[in-house]
């Protein structure tokens, strides 16, 4: 099986990865971790979602469908496998190679079909052209079935080494007849450039040769997070040509990047437009890099299986929570799409690697460790594969309230109260405790009456020696000279676009981004911001979301995967000083409140109460 490289010119300390499981974390309608594999007292003994793995079987242990049902498990989902082939190796090689026929292998899947359907399936080695018209008509069955089933298909054609695993009429029939049932295509470098027929030979060199125009001539312009710049991604024409092969996205591994030394950074591509109203940063049709560090170590075998037996487990946990009708549902996991489980995955697969030990002579595996609970592993999502956030000035630095360290952070408050006018900002600018107030301005659309707004409110603000942030509007921030602003995912891609980010940086401004999925924190997580806040942690009735509440175990699956010196703002629902003290035990650092404050009979009275309950 293959395996891909990763090599680092510095290491990290170790981290002991954490079980989120906690039953004091269980409440308020989130099961604990990602919400599949274990029950609440409503959610009697929810049995977890079925992964199939269709793969060839690795003797040593170190990959194949050995890796895939351990990651599976891993990932808390239920792994069941139909075996390709049977081989006869160890770390050191393979010595022989033998597949069972076709019929086998339908005999297999049937089997498990008629008892234990699928919510997603991964596809590994197909070595025979017969095996992959197998496979394909098992997918088309699967698709004329009730109900998604995910297809997560690992293209094993390339061997770390290089070396052809497969022959050209296997290759084709795979194409013909699996491609358009996959949902994500994950091939490695190798394994790209035999599907294109051209080498792509590194990062710098895809960025100096492969220039992309416009009919009228004009280069296109793939970087949001430097506008005035122009910058090709590199794999970007090939991902595209993948997908044009019929499936629905793809993602290129760059473990064998071997200019790269710093990062491993991958290559998704979707297909499909995006699916929120407002454009996300991940949804861009451009593309978008997964950064995670690079590790040196040769315990890296069976990468490339876990990898992608980790984004269909992910896939499956996501579409179990929204297909069935479970009680304790979580935001975070409910909204798991194809960019969600590729940072899961990568995480996962970064810190396997990170614990990879030695067994024999030869690599070791990559270790299976848990869903994802490490800050130092989880992938930060970037534009441009060659930026590092190094050069571009940095937001405010921030630090919570509770931070003890000796530097010159400026320390976020306790509470954020979220307001819509200039009267509310005045009444708690003035009020013991408060040291930062978000204006949300939801009754203007003009420029001009949001700016003025704005500076009203920032000359209140900064007579008192309150901190002002302003929701969305970064020019009305800018020209006031406020504190910083606070911006939700779609608001963060126009202020891309219209270069806010970069005046903000340059200003050393703080930023504040809204968070509800996997892919969001990565996004964030890519930028190095303020804070970073989740939400709605409870139900709420302040604003219309799109995500179910996140609960508590969520949050302090936040709080593991952020960086400490970051911090963590809750949001959503915490209307007293009980929920407060309860989402402060979770790792909220500072909780963002609407109706606590606006809508009690003191202001004053309930400040107090929640200051004292985030202590």
């Amino acid at each position: 099986m293959k395996s891909f490289q990763l090599t680092s010119q510095f290491s990290l300390l170790a981290c002991c990865v954490l079980s989120s499981d906690s039953s004091a974390l269980a409440n308020h309608g989130s099961v604990v971790g990602v919400g599949v594999g274990t029950s609440s007292s409503t959610d009697s003994c929810i049995a977890q979602p079925v992964v199939y793995t269709i793969a060839g079987s690795d003797s040593g242990g170190g990959a194949g469908i050995q890796a895939d049902l351990l990651a599976i498990h891993s990932m808390n989902c239920h792994g069941c496998s139909a075996i390709t082939c049977l081989t006869a190796q160890n770390s050191v090689g393979v010595t022989g190679v033998h597949a069972p026929p076709p019929s086998f292998l339908k005999q297999q899947l049937d089997t498990l079909l008629s008892d234990m359907p699928p919510m997603a399936v991964k596809i590994g080695m197909l070595g025979t052209k017969d095996l992959a018209l197998c496979v394909g008509g098992f997918l088309k069955e699967l698709r004329d079935r009730d109900g998604k089933v995910w297809v997560v298909l690992d293209p094993v054609m390339i061997s770390t080494s290089g070396h052809k695993l497969i022959d050209d009429d296997a290759k084709q029939a795979m194409i013909e007849h699996v491609f358009p049932y996959a949902d994500i295509l994950t091939p490695n470098k190798y394994e790209a450039e035999d599907l294109l027929g051209r080498k792509f030979e590194s990062n710098q060199d895809v960025v100096q040769g492969t220039h992309h125009t416009h009919k009228s001539g004009h280069f296109v312009n793939f970087c949001l997070l430097s506008p005035h710049k122009t910058v090709f991604p590199p794999f970007d024409t090939g991902a595209k040509d993948i997908v044009e092969m019929g499936v629905s996205s793809v993602l290129i591994k760059g473990g064998h990047a071997v200019n790269d030394l710093k990062f491993a950074q991958d290559y998704f591509l979707s297909a499909h437009p995006p699916a929120s109203a407002e454009e996300r940063l991940f949804e861009s049709r451009q593309g978008i890099w997964l950064r995670s560090p690079r590790y040196k170590t040769n315990n890296t075998h069976g990468t490339g299986c876990t990898l992608s037996s980790a984004i269909a487990s992910a896939l499956a946990l996501g579409e179990q929570q929204r297909s069935s009708s479970m009680v304790n549902v979580d935001g975070a996991t409910s909204a798991i799409d194809l960019v969600d489980a590729c940072c899961l995955a990568k995480a996962f697969v970064t810190a396997g690697i990170f614990h990879g030990v030695q067994y024999g002579q030869g690599p070791g595996p990559v270790a299976h460790t848990q869903f994802p609970s490490s800050f130092q592993h989880y992938p930060l999502l970037t534009n441009n594969p060659l930026h590092d956030n190094a050069s571009a000035g940095e937001f405010c630095c921030m630090k919570s309230f509770s931070d003890k360290s000796d530097d010159d952070r400026v320390v976020l408050g306790r509470i954020l109260p979220v307001v819509d006018n200039v009267e509310l900002v005045e009444h708690l600018a003035n009020i013991p405790g408060v040291t930062d107030i978000q204006l949300r301005i939801k009754d203007a659309s003009d420029p001009e009456t949001i700016l003025q707004k704005s500076i009203q409110s920032q000359k209140i603000c900064e007579a008192l020696g309150v901190r002002l942030w302003i929701n969305d509007h970064w020019e009305a921030a800018v020209t006031a000279g406020c504190f910083g602003i606070h911006v939700g995912q779609g608001d963060l891609v126009k202020s891309m676009k219209s270069g806010g980010i970069d005046e903000l940086k340059q200003r050393g401004m703080a930023l504040g981004i809204s968070t509800h999925s996997y892919a969001e924190l990565s996004t964030a997580l890519g930028l190095k911001p303020s804070y970073i806040s989740l939400g709605p942690i409870f139900a709420t009735k302040s604003k219309n979301v799109e995500f179910n509440p996140q609960g508590l175990a969520t949050l302090s699956k936040w709080r593991q995967l952020i960086p400490p010196e970051i911090p963590l703002v809750a949001i959503g629902g915490i209307h007293d000083e009980k929920l407060a003290r309860e989402v402060r035990a979770a790792g909220a650092d500072c909780v963002a409140v609407i109706g606590a404050v606006t809508t009690v009979e003191s202001v004053e009275s309930a400040v107090s109460s929640l200051c004292e309950a985030m202590a």
